[in-house]
């Protein structure tokens, strides 16, 4: 009783406030996505990520493992994802980016800070650090058909993590009222980004529901085996092994629609994608909680 009390704590804010943003649209009220994921992407949530990596009390150490862990989680997501696309004779740049990268920023970064705390919210930082720049890379590639460093080097949240894994390192401080300043605007990222999720997904039309919840289903077995063959393989610690397993298995993001919509892919399908994993996440990420807590 005690143990689905506390995963119910953890996991009912994050999806209260989703249903704002979805109550909010349903309503017919205006929410401009675009202006507040841009806030979010290159204000909040790098001053967010800048001050967990510079308060953080984790060892460096344990961030670089984790660094590579998550590289190594994402690589063995990618094999199995591109096997999946490939058995299933699927359109490789529709499908395969959404079914890797994960809504670790709306979702992940929530949920690891309600489920661990700070110390949580620090590795789970990392891990996000980690997908961006994949998603900004290999994931554009996979849609696109190119990459971008460019586009990586010019975004807010890499520099946020750069900096902060510098202060961390060298165990430098920002003066209290920059620190307050930064922090402050760091703490409206994690509710702007749920509500925003909420937002999204009430918007979105998606049809072929069978299939993108099958392909949902198979997503979260490969991310949960992902994340728990790589935390085991480098040790990490309980704590640091949950966050890993629960960021590589959020459901799909947003932003893999948006991507899909600009260069061209099936952004109906992603959608349907979008709605299914979220939809799934619902009882998903609670008992995936409950296994790790």
């Amino acid at each position: 009783m005690n143990l689905a009390l506390t995963v119910l704590n953890v996991t009912a804010p994050v999806f209260l406030l989703a249903a704002v943003g979805f109550a909010w649209v349903k309503l017919g009220f205006e929410y401009r996505v675009e202006f507040v994921t841009r806030l979010a992407m290159t204000v909040s949530v790098p001053c967010l990520i800048f001050v967990a990596l510079m308060q953080t009390e984790i060892a460096p150490e344990a961030l670089a493992t984790l660094s590579m862990a998550s590289f190594v989680a994402y690589g063995l997501v990618m094999i199995a994802s591109a096997t999946l696309v490939r058995l299933a004779r699927l359109e490789v740049r529709t499908y395969l980016a959404p079914l890797i990268f994960g809504n670790t920023g709306n979702l992940g970064l929530p949920l690891a800070l309600f489920a661990f705390g700070d110390v949580g919210l620090g590795y789970a930082v990392v891990v996000f650090a980690v997908m961006a720049i994949l998603s900004f890379t290999i994931g554009i590639w996979m849609v696109a058909g190119a990459g971008s460093l460019g586009k990586v080097m010019s975004e807010p949240l890499v520099w946020a993590t750069l900096l902060g894994a510098l202060f961390l390192w060298q165990g430098w401080r920002t003066p209290v009222f920059l620190t307050n300043a930064i922090d402050l605007t760091g703490q409206m990222a994690i509710p702007m980004m749920l509500i925003t999720l909420g937002v999204a997904v009430a918007r979105l039309e998606t049809g072929a529901m069978t299939r993108a919840a099958l392909l949902s289903l198979a997503k979260l077995v490969i991310c949960v085996a992902a994340g728990g063959a790589a935390g085991v393989w480098f040790g990490l610690d309980p704590v640091a092994a949950a966050v890993l397993i629960v960021q590589v298995a959020t459901p799909v993001a947003v932003t893999s629609y948006m991507i899909a919509a600009k260069y061209g892919a099936d952004a109906e399908a992603v959608a349907g994608l979008v709605v299914s994993s979220t939809l799934i996440s619902v009882i998903a990420l609670p008992l995936i909680l409950a296994f790790v807590i």
